[in-house]
């Protein structure tokens, strides 16, 4: 028994040691909440750099295993599935961690390391990977390796980022002594990801290339590491002792993984279907997801702020809600074209606009659900991992539902109602339920009910005559009021047609006249496959195909129906990694037309795919790679021009055709050097076989085929200057979108002209002997300088005359060119046809049109001849 003063002395010190207590937990409270505050910038770069580092490696491993969708799904799948590993397997080290600041900083480093490794390691990896594969692998073969290249080889970074949510949410707990912090952590670090989505696409890689950014992410990953060993303790009070319990509900482990499934699901078909209304550009993807992430990080902290707990009833409201939102984003899909058309003025802020007009309500909603999921998982579990690992899986899966089953059997805009419908099956059971689910049912029916809206845009007086929507693409075939017919591919890429059928013709002969014996030749990309079977038309030319798309194989027969015997082989498959993959070798190689602006095509202009290309070529091989000028702005060009003399330094540039609408520049290089011999070619050109399928394409002289010349390598290197190429580390040509996007609202010939104006071509970069500079030297230097008059009096034709206008426009330039080169038949023979078809309304005009023709040509007959039949005259 204690003495009345030790009882007084213990009270006496109780009351101190509470006195004390009370001065010292204000002070604790500050420094929590200060410790709470400082943890912000860490929760939210750490988002930064995962998103960042998910762009710059899915974009690298497009590059060695083609962007064919069963390769993008594997490498999507592969991600979200290290992620869910990691959840996974680090959740019970996470909550047992006597100090999850230091297990975190862990996860940090491991992170920076294998960023700075993959610098190395995945473009080695992938390109080990692509022979494997070979040509033609199979679908499930392409999926598994795509698959298991991302999983195994950036394992141990995919795993570390699938703990660090859940170190990042018990942290806060810590710093602010509350259990209800799910939501806000995962609003805050998503809000990362949108910044790093932002900060990657339009800064890090336009200006440093995949390597740099890879560099400055790992430096992200440095100092979150760094500040939480700075903020945090050694050990903190609430490690979790106790063994972690399972989930106990059912049901919620379902709905997470659903979850999971159904939002990236949803995300796809978003993307797929304003594919069809806008640029569809890196920058597009890069508006689009930002939108998606940005809603996705306000709902969460919007449900964070409310306080509202994971009652079932709020369960209720947020999968109704989310399933509302995503039927309004199908209502609104149908007129997403008419708001990129209004807001064009823009630029990449309308894409924007309309990416959160499609986006931001339905991510807010399910960014509120994956809050209140999680916020549940943690109460159970006291950690949010195994909630991140059962939702990642979900998010794996997605991709390859959405673009196998989904998209083939509704369609892109109806199966977002299926995703709807799939939100509304998740509701938990309960009297309320049904009324619940009403309300988002009534307008899915309806829409359900009506036939699916065609993004298609067919032309007034047109009709819409095929279409076929797939995974990648939707391809449509499109009648215009002329009887036009052309290959459109996403609603508003046109891929060429029947009145361009020539001009496709040339593009393959004029590189197959080039090589003296061509017998094997490779077309990359078709189109309208007029190419292609333009090419089999040469005599003694096995040809081969490669189209990365299905569907626009499935329309070939509405533009060109070769016999079978001599139908050329199609290979459906990614050009470059079927190049890389290729053990064959080839006479002549030719790529087609790739649109630079679109998402993936700047990668086929590529240093490393030239030099790929190259090993691909026979001896005495030739590739030719078409660029489509009026589609092109001039840094592009030039880094294009830059890469291709570094892999084939003879290098040298030709025109296909005249058309100042679509003009397009052919970069020709040789496996072995060389000069192109003009003897041969003359008398190629006469052999009857060869003649009667270049003839009609305007091939009959040598001269017809070398007026087409531009540049030699010496004039091309001057042309192109210093600066940067395009390679798949600096993707220039992919990030250089937006100027290219603007370049199509150009003139289509602008590009053309400062080309012809800027390059000078010399005959002695051509011609190789004396006697052939002697012999075709001055004619040729007369021949391009008409030929460049003719491209310019094109150009500055008024409006789209005809008839008698179109004469009276024409004609003054066209006489200009002929004055330069008599042998100039694209001016000799359209000013023959004027006069002739003036002969019927106005034979004084067509009189005095023919003395200007033959005063300009008078080595020429034809015009004198028509003088004299006509009206009986000579023009002396």
């Amino acid at each position: 028994m204690q003495s009345e003063p030790d009882s007084i002395a213990i009270a006496s010190a109780g009351r101190f040691a509470g006195a004390a207590q009370d001065e010292a937990a204000p002070a604790r409270t500050r420094q929590a909440a200060s410790r709470a505050w400082a943890l912000v910038p860490i929760v939210t770069a750490s988002g930064l750099a995962g998103l960042g580092y998910e762009i710059v490696w899915t974009r690298q491993l497009s590059l060695v295993l083609g962007t064919e969708m069963m390769a993008v799904l594997g490498v999507i799948a592969g991600f979200f599935g290290g992620l869910a590993l990691g959840a996974f397997a680090l959740d019970r080290p996470i909550r047992r961690a006597a100090s999850p600041w230091r297990v975190y900083a862990m996860l940090e480093a491991v992170i920076a390391v294998w960023g700075l490794i993959s610098v190395w390691l995945l473009p080695a990896a992938g390109r080990a990977l692509a022979p494997l594969l070979g040509t033609e692998p199979s679908a499930a073969l392409l999926w598994a390796g795509s698959l298991a290249l991302p999983t195994l080889v950036l394992l141990p970074a995919t795993m570390a980022m699938g703990g660090t949510l859940a170190a990042l949410e018990r942290m806060m707990r810590n710093a602010r002594g509350e259990a209800r912090v799910t939501a806000g952590v995962y609003g805050a670090n998503t809000a990362g990801a949108l910044a790093g989505t932002l900060v990657a696409t339009f800064l890090l890689i336009p200006a440093l290339g995949f390597s740099g950014t890879l560099l400055c992410l790992a430096a992200v990953n440095a100092f979150c590491a760094l500040g939480a060993l700075a903020l945090g303790p050694a050990a903190t009070a609430d490690a979790e002792e106790r063994r972690p319990e399972r989930i106990r509900d059912v049901r919620l482990t379902i709905t997470l993984f659903a979850t999971g499934l159904l939002g990236i699901a949803f995300e796809v078909l978003v993307v797929r279907i304003a594919a069809q209304v806008m640029e569809d550009t890196v920058y597009t993807f890069a508006g689009l997801l930002a939108a998606y992430l940005l809603g996705t990080a306000a709902g969460s902290l919007l449900w964070q702020r409310t306080g509202r707990d994971a009652r079932d009833g709020n369960l209720r409201g947020l999968l109704a809600a989310t399933a509302l939102a995503c039927i309004a984003t199908a209502a609104l899909a149908p007129y997403a074209g008419r708001l990129v058309e209004a807001v064009s003025s823009a630029d990449i802020f309308g894409e924007l606009a309309v990416a959160m007009v499609l986006f931001l309500v339905p991510a807010s909603a399910m960014g509120a659900l994956f809050g209140l999921l999680a916020q549940r998982v943690s109460d159970q579990r006291g950690s949010v991992g195994a909630a991140v690992g059962i939702n990642s899986l979900g998010a794996c899966i997605a991709p390859l539902l959405a673009a196998q089953f989904l998209i083939p059997a509704l369609g892109a805009w109806t199966a977002l109602l299926a995703v709807a419908v799939g939100y509304l099956l998740l509701l938990p059971p309960g009297r309320s339920a049904l009324l619940w689910s009403a309300v988002p049912a009534v307008p899915a029916l309806i829409l359900w009910l009506n036939p699916a809206p065609s993004l298609t845009r067919v032309p007034p007086g047109g009709a819409l005559l095929a279409v076929r929507e797939g995974p990648m693409a939707t391809a449509s075939v499109v009648d215009d009021a002329a009887g036009v017919r052309y290959l459109e591919i996403n609603g508003h890429f046109r891929m060429g047609g029947t009145s361009s059928t020539r001009s496709d013709y040339r593009q393959a002969m004029l590189p197959l006249l080039l090589h003296e014996a061509p017998h094997r030749a490779l077309f990359l990309g078709i189109g309208t496959g007029a190419t292609m079977v333009g090419g089999a038309q040469m005599p003694g030319v096995s040809v081969r195909a490669v189209e990365l798309s299905r569907e626009v194989v499935e329309l070939l027969p509405w533009f060109v129906n070769p016999p079978p015997a001599s139908a050329p082989l199609v290979t459906v498959a990614d050009a470059r990694r079927y190049v890389a993959a290729d053990t064959g070798q080839h006479d002549v190689i030719i790529a087609d037309l790739f649109h630079p602006a679109l998402d993936g095509s700047g990668a086929l202009y590529t240093v490393e795919h030239f030099a790929a290309v190259k090993r691909r070529l026979a001896p005495g091989g030739i590739f030719c790679q078409w660029l489509p000028l009026y589609q092109l702005d001039m840094p592009s060009l030039r880094a294009i021009v830059r890469g291709f003399l570094d892999v084939y330094p003879d290098g040298a540039a030709w025109l296909n055709h005249y058309s100042v609408r679509t003009p397009m520049l052919a970069l020709v290089g040789t496996r072995d050097g060389g000069h192109l011999d003009t003897d041969a070619l003359a008398a190629r050109l006469r052999d009857p076989a060869v003649a009667s399928a270049v003839r009609p394409l305007g091939f009959e002289t040598s001269i017809d085929l070398l007026g087409q010349y531009v540049a030699g390598p010496r004039a091309l290197s001057t042309f192109a200057g210093e600066g940067p190429r395009n390679t798949d580390d600096y993707p220039f040509v992919t990030f250089d979108a937006r100027r290219n996007v603007r370049a199509l609202t150009a003139a289509p010939w602008s590009l053309l002209l400062a080309v012809t104006k800027e390059i000078r071509p010399d005959p002695n970069e051509l011609l190789v002997s004396a006697a052939e500079r002697d012999a075709l030297g001055t004619r040729l230097n007369a021949y391009w300088a008409a030929r460049n008059r003719f491209l310019e009096a094109g150009a500055s034709l008024p409006g789209d005359p005809r008839g008698a206008a179109l004469i009276d426009a024409a004609s003054p330039g066209l006489i200009d060119a002929l004055r330069l080169s008599a042998e100039f038949d694209p001016a000799y023979g359209p000013l023959m046809g004027m006069a002739k078809s003036l002969l019927g309304s106005d034979r004084a005009a067509a009189a005095r049109l023919l003395r200007k023709i033959n005063e300009a040509a008078p080595s020429r007959r034809e015009a004198r001849d028509l003088l004299l039949r006509e009206f009986g005259m000579r023009n002396e």
